[in-house]
């Protein structure tokens, strides 16, 4: 039994038009008041809510717009509501969701108003653990609490001071007491996610990764702190649609240590590329339009060609800008003497008045032709540099490495102190491949530039290396010398 003096619970259940309180507004209410004995009051009502209800709502809730066509609006009752849960402890079955609509249409009224929020599906979960589903009907239906008029306002909220009730009676370690406490996190997590999941998080830079009740990543994102970036997604009054249908969907939170930020960044943009989940929005947008590109025609001759990536496609170099490219090859064909028919610039205009002319001279050499082509691609190729970049590890024992391969990123990992390493090449096939892309090079250039040290370029695989103990904080500077 809970033994808190002097708190009176607010049990409250809404039923509205919609799921989210920026876009739906409620249509009915029940309140009822529990002093940690016994309900001393009860209030329900239906409201107008100045929007169609829609028919999936109706047949959910048998509400429609002509039962609640001489119902109150909100604003009617929006000081009976707020006389009845001021100052007490919010309780409700998935609270977050009744909380967000009753605080949002209470602002619209000019309330300020806030409430140590108690939620009976995660006070379920701790006392009577074990059950398959805590929906309120079926939590109902396994405890053999009764409950009528399923799906209105009045009904649920009954049925859910019964079962609070009883949860009260079957409280025997003090789980309440606990979960009262001011900020206790867990009053912050998503109602079916497992606190031990939250608690088990790292506090250093890493991967997370949130699932559904299917074991399928929903969001990826990477953290300087582990814990801290997570909680950060629940708290805040946030009603957005998304939002709520996200934290929802939140059973199960996995996660990955990482080193340093860097190597954090790099494989949240690498997790995003191969989960593609559904939440993440931002980072699917960082991809080149444009590359160049290297093929052979039916006539044998090698084309370089500017035009926009497809996914999948292999090109020479990638580019924002389709401009960029152009100039890219407009230097090429200067600096290699290239026959300007076999460079296509897509949709850029050629400056060269000789295109389209009658008096047009012979084509080159195909072997000729082609191995400058070849030449070309090569230079190119060369002026992308291949370096790595080395930091601090997980632990003391270990190093972490970043390897850049003639532009792009190409392998990541960490290496412990008993790794045997005699060349570059050594560390290169010590390091997992991983596919990359442009915007994970802008995160490498912008980091080597702020930490040349840290970088050693690579002329020759083969060379002996030796490395130099790393201290500190990554933001040391270390160097690989040879």
């Amino acid at each position: 039994m809970n033994k808190l003096k002097n708190i009176t619970y607010a049990i409250v259940d809404i039923e509205t038009t919609g799921g989210n309180a920026r876009g739906s507004r409620m249509t009915e209410i029940a309140i009822v008041i529990h002093d940690g004995e016994k309900v001393i009051d009860r209030w329900e009502s239906l409201i107008n809510p100045e929007q169609h209800i829609p028919l999936a709502i109706f047949a959910l809730t048998g509400i429609d717009n002509e039962l609640v066509a001489d119902a109150p609006v909100f604003g009617d009752i929006a000081q009976k509501v707020f006389d009845m849960l001021d100052g007490r402890i919010f309780v409700a079955h998935n609270v977050n969701f009744d909380y967000s609509f009753i605080r949002h249409q209470l602002e619209e009224q000019g309330y300020r108003w806030t409430a140590r929020k108690l939620c009976t599906v995660r006070l379920s979960r701790k006392i009577k653990p074990g059950f398959r589903s805590y929906s309120l009907g079926k939590l109902c239906d396994s405890l053999a609490i009764p409950i009528s008029n399923r799906h209105r306002a009045g009904g649920d909220a009954e049925a859910t001071a019964i079962l609070f009730s009883s949860l009260l009676q079957w409280d025997t370690e003090g789980v309440l007491d606990d979960m009262l406490k001011k900020a206790a996190p867990d009053q912050r997590l998503p109602p079916n996610l497992a606190p031990e999941d939250f608690e088990a998080l790292s506090q250093h830079p890493g991967v997370y990764y949130f699932m559904n009740q299917y074991g399928k990543v929903i969001y990826v994102g990477k953290a300087i702190n582990l814990k801290k970036r997570v909680a950060s997604h629940f708290t805040g009054h946030n009603i957005n649609k998304q939002r709520q249908h996200f934290l929802k969907e939140i059973y199960h939170i996995t996660f990955e240590v990482c080193a340093t930020e860097l190597m954090a960044l790099l494989l949240e943009c690498t997790e995003i590329k191969k989960l593609w989940p559904a939440y993440n929005r931002a980072l699917k947008r960082f991809e080149p339009k444009f590359g160049l590109f290297k093929y052979e025609a039916q006539n044998g001759y090698l084309y370089l060609a500017v035009g926009k990536l497809k996914k999948h496609c292999q090109c020479i170099q990638v580019f924002n800008l389709e401009y960029d490219g152009v100039q890219v090859l407009r230097q090429l064909m200067v600096n290699f003497e290239l026959d300007h028919r076999m460079c296509t610039f897509g949709a850029t205009e050629i400056p060269y008045a000789s295109r389209g002319c009658a008096d047009q001279p012979e084509l080159p050499e195909v072997e000729k032709h082609n191995a400058q082509v070849e030449l070309a691609v090569d230079h190119l190729l060369e002026q992308q540099p291949t370096f790595v970049i080395v930091d601090k590890g997980r632990t003391p024992e270990e190093k972490s490495y970043v390897w850049v391969e003639q532009g792009n990123f190409y392998a990541m990992g960490y290496l412990d102190e008993y790794t045997q390493l005699e060349s570059m090449e050594d560390i290169r096939s010590s390091l997992q491949r991983y596919p990359g892309n442009h915007y994970m090079m802008q995160l490498i250039n912008a980091y080597i530039a702020k930490y040349p040290r840290k970088v050693t370029y690579v002329n020759d695989c083969q060379k002996a290396v030796v490395l130099p103990e790393l201290t500190g904080d990554s933001d040391e500077e270390s160097l690989i010398l040879f």
